[in-house]
Order: C-alpha cells, then sequence, then structure tokens
C-alpha cells in the first residue's frame, strides 16, 4: 500500500470516546514517525469530542511535537484523503446496550458481556450497520485505499462486514496481548523470554505453542492452573498430557489472583486455553451458564460488563490518562499505533489481527469466518500469516461461535430478517437455553426494540 511517510492522515472514527480513543492517541504520538502526523478526529457527539480533542492538543503541545490535530463531527471531512481510519464507536450507547442484556435474560440468556456473542453481540452488531456501510460508501469515494483499522465490537461480525465492503479492515483486540503476560506472570517466567503462536477466533483463539527458548512450558502451566482453579482434577491426575499446548487471557488487571475455573475447565477437556477471560469464555460455550447456581459455581464474583458501563463515569479518565501520558509517552499494549508505525517507516512488527479466512489461513475452518492469526505488517500492509489446521476440536468450537457471526453477517449484507433468527438461534448459550419458538419470540422483541437503528431492510421485514 501507498501512505504519506511524512505527514499521513489519521482518522479516529468515535473518537469522543473518553477512555480509549484517547490512550489510542497517546500511542500514536509515542512512535516518533507519528509526530508530523495529521490526526483527525471525528464523532457525533460534539460536546464530547471536543473534551479530547482539548486533551489531545494538550498533550501534542506539552511534549512539543509538530502533530496537526483536527476534530469535525463531519465523516466525509475526516474520511477524505485519509492514509489510515480507526473506528471506534458503538451505536446506540447504554440504552441499546440495556435491550442487549436485558430482553435476553427474560428467556433464561444471562450474558455476562453480551457485546461480541449470542443475542447481544448480533444485535450490537445489526445496528451499527448503517453506520458502517456509510463509512464504506464514503470510503471507497474518498480514501479506497486506506488501511481501516477495527476496534469495534462484535470484532469478527464488523470486522468482516468491512471487508466485505470493500475495505481493507483488520480488528484488533487485546486478548492475547492479555493472555500471554498473564500466562507469563503465572508461570514467573520473563514475558520478553517468552515465544508462543496463537490462532483461532476473536475472543476464542487459542495459544497453540507455549516457549520459554527450547521449553516447552504447557506442561507446567497445566499442572499450575489445574492445581489453582481445579484442585480436585490435579489431584486426580487427569491432565497429563505433554502432547498439547495451550493458553490463557483476558485484561491483565482481571487476571491477577482472579478465578480461571471456567477456562482451566476448558484446556482441561479440550487440551488448549483460550484468549479471552472466564467471564466472558463463559458465553461462548453452553457449559457454563445453565443456571443461576452453576454460574455461581463457575464464576463465584459475578462481574456485568453492562452494570459496569451503566454506572461508569468517563469524564473525569480523561484528565488521569493526559496526567499519566504528559509525565511518560509510551505505547501501550494495544496494536493499533505500531501497525501504523510499521506500514509508515516499512519497520516490521508482527500484531494478531482479525481478517477474513481467504485463502484458508486457517484452512478447517470456513472461508466465510472471520479468523485470528499473526500478521507481518511492513510498507506492504497488513500481510495474515496461514496457520495450518488447527487440532480438531477446537475448530470445531470455534465453529460453533462462526455460525452465528456469519449468518448475522449474512443478514446484514442480504437484508433477509430469517438469518437474523438463524443466527440467534445457533448461538449455542441460547440453543442451551432456550427452545426455539421461545428463540423466535426473543429475537422478534430485540428486532422491534432496536427497530428504529437497524438496516432498513430489516426493520421493514419487522
Amino acid at each position: 500500500m501507498t501512505t504519506s511517510t511524512a505527514n499521513p492522515k489519521i482518522t479516529i472514527i468515535g473518537a469522543g470516546g473518553f477512555v480509549f480513543p484517547f490512550r489510542l492517541i497517546g500511542d500514536l504520538i509515542s512512535f516518533p514517525a507519528l509526530r508530523g502526523a495529521r490526526l483527525c478526529l471525528m464523532d457525533i457527539d460534539a460536546g464530547r469530542l471536543q473534551r479530547v480533542a482539548g486533551a489531545a492538543r494538550e498533550l501534542v503541545a506539552h511534549h512539543g511535537f509538530d502533530v496537526d490535530v483536527t476534530d469535525t463531527t463531519d465523516r466525509r471531512e475526516a474520511l477524505d484523503g485519509a492514509d489510515f481510519v480507526i473506528i471506534t464507536f458503538q451505536v446506540g450507547g447504554v440504552e441499546a446496550y440495556a435491550r442487549d442484556v436485558e430482553i435476553p435474560r427474560r428467556y433464561g440468556v444471562d450474558q455476562t458481556v453480551g457485546d461480541t456473542v449470542g443475542p447481544g453481540g448480533v444485535f450490537r452488531f445489526l445496528r451499527s450497520v448503517p453506520a458502517y456501510a456509510a463509512i464504506a460508501a464514503d470510503a471507497r469515494e474518498l480514501c479506497p485505499d486506506a488501511q481501516f483499522i477495527n476496534y469495534a465490537n462484535p470484532m469478527a461480525m464488523a470486522t468482516a462486514y468491512l471487508n466485505a465492503q470493500g475495505l481493507r479492515t483488520v480488528g484488533l483486540c487485546h486478548s492475547v496481548q492479555g493472555t500471554t503476560r498473564m500466562l507469563a506472570r503465572t508461570l514467573g517466567v520473563p514475558y520478553e523470554e517468552v515465544s508462543y503462536r496463537c490462532a483461532g477466533i476473536n475472543h476464542q483463539a487459542w495459544i497453540l505453542e507455549y516457549r520459554r527458548g527450547t521449553e516447552d512450558l504447557y506442561p507446567r502451566l497445566r499442572e499450575t492452573m489445574l492445581a489453582k482453579h481445579l484442585p480436585g482434577r490435579a489431584a486426580e491426575g487427569l491432565a497429563v498430557d505433554d502432547g498439547d499446548h495451550s493458553g490463557a487471557a483476558e485484561q491483565a488487571s482481571t487476571y491477577e489472583g482472579g478465578n480461571e475455573q471456567v477456562r482451566t475447565t476448558i484446556m482441561d477437556s479440550f487440551g488448549y486455553f483460550q484468549t479471552e477471560s472466564s467471564h466472558h469464555a463463559s458465553e461462548y460455550l453452553p457449559y457454563f451458564r445453565k443456571n443461576p447456581d452453576l454460574v455461581l459455581e463457575y464464576i463465584p464474583q459475578r462481574w456485568d460488563y453492562y452494570e459496569i458501563c451503566a454506572a461508569h463515569d468517563e469524564p473525569g479518565d480523561i484528565d488521569d490518562q493526559l496526567t499519566a501520558l504528559k509525565a511518560e509517552l509510551a505505547p501501550s499494549v494495544e496494536y493499533g499505533a505500531s501497525i501504523v508505525n510499521a506500514i509508515v517507516t516499512g519497520v516490521p512488527t508482527v500484531v494478531h489481527g482479525n481478517v477474513p479466512n481467504a485463502g484458508a489461513l486457517i484452512a478447517n475452518l470456513p472461508a466465510d469466518a472471520c479468523v485470528e492469526v499473526p500478521c507481518l505488517v511492513d510498507a506492504s500492509g497488513v500481510q495474515p500469516t496461514a496457520q495450518g489446521e488447527l487440532p480438531p476440536q477446537l475448530a470445531a468450537l470455534n465453529r460453533t461461535n462462526i455460525n452465528t457471526q456469519t449468518l448475522a453477517v449474512r443478514a446484514a449484507l442480504t437484508g433477509d430478517v430469517e438469518h437474523v433468527h438463524h443466527a440467534v438461534a445457533l448461538d449455542p448459550l441460547t440453543s442451551a437455553q432456550c427452545t426455539l419458538t421461545q428463540i423466535r419470540d426473543m429475537t422478534e422483541e430485540l428486532l422491534e426494540a432496536h427497530a428504529e437503528l437497524l438496516p432498513d431492510e430489516l426493520r421493514q421485514a419487522n
């Protein structure tokens, strides 16, 4: 791909979020090669946007950089001539999120997060589709060669849809980074001495190899995790399988001393540790959330992301971040800025990105899946690497979630409301809790509740 190495235009759509977009701005300007960039911040909420833009200008001025910070509520202005476009928004806010989780709970589907899988993930995606479609239409005209970086959930559905619209898009998460660091801490191994290989789908990728030099760390990982989280199983000696490799992940702050019965149970049964917290991982499979007592057995401390979001007061967070970034400007573990830097400078880096499974990057997952694999990034752009076949049991687990993801994307691309019903009905947790009649009723209720935000075709079909 071609981009300006002197002053690339980096656009952030959804820049009014006080927490993540500002941290991302700090990441970008922490790279010397990006300190002459044109940073364009766009959001539909002018008030929130002004606060972030003001903090960004203050941070740039404090460090004496030449970054040109502009802000706009005009999407076309933001996209015009952009070299990089970073998407960080959600549509509908906390009010829509409430419907995503509260309606399914009345049917017995208790989503602890509900933003990437299940009924909540499907409808968060569908109500974002009109915005994605509008961005894509403008981008094909105004910045057809831009590298898109998607941070919006549901990651797999959103990234698959943006690529289907002709935008060169990689989806980014922090699960792999969080996981591999947590594992190093758990085993008392310096992180800089660890190497690993990870592949699968977002939030359900698998640490296939985890090594320190020539040492396979998996046997010790199994022993440690079983002793800590499933002591009965460890005592029985049922998890000795030196031929397998596994891994674990979540945001670092949650891992320390956290309960990992869910992911340890998954590893014990299927051989590998997946890249999302036990709280969130429990939504991806049908085994852990069948009733309140079982939930408490696996996850003794209730963790509810909707309740956290509803109670969260964001404005003070940007002040805290500004103070911290003035004192020390260094990149976080997020991949976004390192992608921009690698493309601009040509200095290669490796990230774990969500991309279409074109060319069978993971040979035993469907071609229309969005997969998470290691990607080389340099002046030629983001280049996913083929990983061959996953262990068959892991591919089978991934496919149960891919079914829902690809049908939701198909609904968005075709306007066929029946595919919305199919997507929700095939969600593993939902199908474990509800009859098909109940699922149809729940989906109809969600379609009605979100009607004003849905694509026209799905709204009319309802």
